[in-house]
């Protein structure tokens, strides 16, 4: 019989969640597929499964290559998975198309904008009949 992991564990020891329990959220949420099937956190996870995940840091599709119950450092970490190319691909592409996405915070304003500030954002306000 081959030797499991709880998929949650892995996840954790693999670095994908920063806890279990956010591991498990994501698992109960839908956000984890092994083998192209949604799964529980108990599920065992094998060498030569493979996961989909939906991180908040990006999506991955991974084959496991090593179990761990206990979260090491990052390089042991990325020994227990190989993710396939495409995956690789589509997170760089995501991620170039994250930069490229127009940022509209103001650098200086943390919270509720200052009186000043809302003076401004008023005066760019074209369909505000206050303004006139």
């Amino acid at each position: 019989m081959a030797e499991k992991v709880r998929l949650d564990k892995w996840l954790w020891a693999a670095r994908f969640f920063k806890t279990r329990s956010i591991a498990i959220a994501a698992i109960d949420a839908g956000h984890i597929n092994l083998n192209g099937e949604r799964v529980k956190p108990a599920r065992g996870v094998t060498v030569g499964d493979s996961l989909r995940i939906h991180a908040p840091h990006g999506n991955f599709e991974v084959e496991v290559l090593g179990l761990s119950e206990q979260r090491r450092s990052a390089e042991l970490a990325r020994s227990l998975y190989s993710e396939t190319e495409r995956s690789a691909e589509k997170r760089k592409l995501d991620q170039f198309a994250k930069a490229l996405e127009p940022q509209f915070d103001h650098p200086h304003v943390r919270g509720r904008p200052t009186k000043k500030w809302r003076r401004k954002l008023d005066a760019l306000d074209v369909h505000n009949p206050n303004n006139s």
